[in-house]
């Protein structure tokens, strides 16, 4: 018994230019995102050759303002020691932070560095958590005062921000705009420089262990640095195995259900 062909139609060639082009689509993404890797792979390893750095003189930040802004990120994430006294009449604490999954607040002092009597640096020293019965209150954190420390840690950007609603209430009790209140959403900078002051680095410190001279109770489980290179390896794999799916699928319903297959079956 002779097989008889269908014939190639209309369908058929649309089908193969849309999986033709799914595919290029697929496997360039997939390309991108391995792209993407290498680049993260070359950003963990320069941040991991500053972490192996020595660890830096605070007073190193304060000489920032006249650095280009390029020389200033070259120092992000170096390890820095700093000496000098808390000023915690200007404790901040930023709200709906988390660390290990539970929710409170980051707690953020200038430090005043010995030597020079009119700058200093914002340290994020560790997070806390909050009262949930009254959300005003503030935690009750040690802070020596008058009392030279010594503070361990890495160079840092200004804190992140999350998202507030617009308005200006940033404070956890509806206190007012930023700069009202010690509990608050977020914390410009450049703007607590001016609500304070003080003559602080532009950029921060964040503390990773116990300050010399002044145990305080906070933790400091900060997430490890890195450039996120697994997930692009990730997306990578998603999307060339995409790509494979389209044409496993292609063969088989338009090549071997059409062509092969019905050679292969027997006459009746």
């Amino acid at each position: 018994m002779t097989t008889i062909r269908r014939p190639l139609g209309l369908r058929f060639w649309l089908i193969t230019l849309a999986t033709v082009a799914g595919m290029l689509v697929t496997a360039s993404l997939g390309r991108w995102q391995l792209s993407r890797a290498a680049q993260k792979e070359a950003l963990q390893a320069m941040l991991d050759a500053r972490g192996r750095m020595p660890a830096m003189d605070g007073r190193v930040l304060l000489s920032q303002p006249t650095m280009a802004a390029a020389e200033a990120e070259t120092l992000v994430h170096r390890a820095v020691m700093l000496e000098g006294r808390w000023l915690p009449e200007h404790t901040v604490y930023l709200d709906n932070r988390q660390m290990n999954g539970r929710p409170g607040f980051f707690v953020l002092t200038p430090l005043q560095l010995v030597g020079t009597p009119s700058g200093g640096v914002l340290v994020q020293r560790g997070w806390v958590p909050r009262n949930f019965q009254d959300r005003t209150q503030l935690p009750q954190v040690q802070t020596p005062q008058d009392v030279v420390v010594r503070v361990v840690g890495r160079v840092a950007a200004a804190p992140s921000r999350l998202y507030e609603f617009g308005g200006g209430e940033s404070s956890a009790g509806g206190h007012g705009a930023e700069g009202s209140s010690r509990i608050r959403q977020n914390l410009d900078l450049a703007a607590f420089r001016t609500e304070t002051g003080l003559a602080l680095a532009p950029l921060t410190v964040v503390q990773t262990g116990e300050a010399v001279g002044a145990g305080d109770g906070l933790q400091r489980d900060w997430p490890v640095v890195g450039a996120g290179v697994d997930k692009h390896y990730g997306y990578a794999f998603q999307w060339f195995g995409l790509c494979g799916l389209m044409a496993l699928l292609y063969v088989w319903f338009q090549i071997v259900r059409r062509f092969i297959r019905p050679r292969s079956q027997p006459a009746p």
